[in-house]
């Protein structure tokens, strides 16, 4: 049989709570509002009275029906349920309230007299919160509405903080991406606007190395003219490769996707290399030696595959080969030589004589470092920092070092291609 909860049957007295502390509000600032949902007239008008001499918003429903229909319409902050109710019992009423998007979110407290734990457990899984046993205590019902409501309110200050943080990470999104938008047009325009630079450049240039060229042929022949010369066409091979690396590092900066990587054969590259080196390396006087290329005893053929553009790799490894050369001196060698791992080919590129400022050393890869290495065979130029970011494109990397006692050494590693059959057009 339903136990009914009177006034005279409550454990504590409404007018006692008279000047404890107020009713938790939510963040506007306003009285939380609290649904009760009782078929006793009694006991509706019970929590009626002490709810809201604590100062909330109370709304008494007899039926759950009429509570449902009207929290979809108006959502409470809390709801206290009664179990033993006609029609629909308050599992039923909490189940219903928790697949309604409206007022799923509404923490649900059940009222009863039943002591049994099954009814407890099933309270639970129903979608309760909390479970307050008939008779009431009013400091217990208290307690546990202040605890509920602030949770609440807790969990409402939490959601807000998460739509504010997820409304920044957009707002932020949008604006990286506005801005990565515009980086993108001016670094379009940056390499548009050097190769126009390049363009004009050249044509002027042309005029004047070709009038140079003029000037030099009308000198008589003799050790005058022949210095002339040979400092003419330094001077017009420096110019052009300037030019020449500053717009492919341009390129590599700002459109580095159109660089593709291909199996290439590392001995190929290799021996493109050096022999494009070799001519520097005769004019200097210096012996470029490159030492036998073998491979591991049972590796494939296509063990030296590696990743990368054939003629942008021979630039690199040719461009290092040649600053190794400059800094050595008349009658010195240069020896390179290759060795293998797992995963990669390591070209080391070494002299003897020479070493280098340990300052200049650490930026020796940087575009900003020309003319900081002083060198027998002239400015290395842009050279280093280019070969760099080629081998830096396709996975590879480079350092430099000095030895002991004298001497440098450069140690290019690149990536093996693996798993790939190598192709006749790629030994060529």
């Amino acid at each position: 049989m339903k136990q009914t909860t009177t006034h005279s049957g409550m454990h504590g007295d409404p007018a006692h709570l008279e000047g404890q502390r107020g009713p938790v509000r939510s963040s506007e600032g306003k009285s939380s509002s609290i649904m009760v949902v009782d078929d006793q007239p009694a006991n509706l008008k019970l929590l009626e009275d002490m709810l809201q001499q604590l100062g909330y918003v109370v709304r008494s429903f007899p039926r759950g029906r009429l509570a449902l229909a009207a929290a979809t319409q108006c959502p409470p902050d809390l709801l206290l349920l009664d179990i033993n109710m006609p029609e629909m019992d308050g599992f039923e009423v909490c189940r219903e309230f928790k697949s309604r998007p409206e007022v799923h979110g509404v923490p649900v407290i059940f009222l009863s007299a039943l002591n049994d734990i099954e009814d407890k457990v099933k309270a639970f899984h129903s979608g309760g919160l909390d479970y307050i046993t008939k008779p009431f205590q009013l400091e217990e019902v208290q307690a546990r509405v202040e605890t509920h409501l602030q949770l609440q309110e807790l969990r409402r200050a939490l959601r807000r903080h998460a739509d504010e943080l997820e409304e920044m990470v957009r707002v932020r999104t949008r604006e990286l991406a506005d801005a990565h938008a515009r980086l993108k047009i001016l670094d379009l325009a940056k390499s548009d606007f050097l190769n126009l630079i390049s363009h004009e450049f050249r044509t002027p240039l042309n005029g004047i190395l070709g009038v140079g060229e003029l000037l030099l042929d009308e000198l008589d022949s003799g050790p005058a003219a022949g210095e002339l010369g040979d400092m003419f066409e330094q001077s017009r091979r420096r110019i052009l490769s300037i030019l020449e690396d500053a717009l492919l590092l341009t390129q590599i900066e700002v459109e580095a996707e159109r660089f593709v990587s291909q199996p290439v054969l590392a001995q190929a590259v290799v021996s493109a290399a050096i022999a494009q080196a070799s001519e520097l390396a005769q004019s200097c006087g210096v012996e470029l030696e490159l030492a036998p290329f073998e491979l591991p005893a049972g590796a494939p053929p296509d063990f030296d595959l590696i990743l990368g553009g054939k003629d942008l790799m021979v630039k690199a490894l040719r461009t290092l080969s040649e600053a190794v050369v400059r800094l050595s001196a008349p009658g010195q060698k240069v020896r390179v030589e290759c060795s293998f791992d797992s995963r990669n080919i390591q070209i080391l590129i070494r002299n003897s004589i020479v070493t280098i400022a340990p300052s200049a050393l650490a930026r020796f890869f940087e575009i900003f470092s020309i003319g900081e290495v002083d060198t027998l065979g002239g400015n290395l130029g842009l050279g280093p920092a280019v070969a760099y970011r080629i081998l830096s494109l396709f996975g590879g990397s480079v350092t430099i070092e000095n030895r002991t006692p004298a001497g440098i050494e450069i140690a290019v590693s690149l990536r093996r291609a693996e798993s790939v059959t190598a192709a006749p057009a790629l030994a060529s």
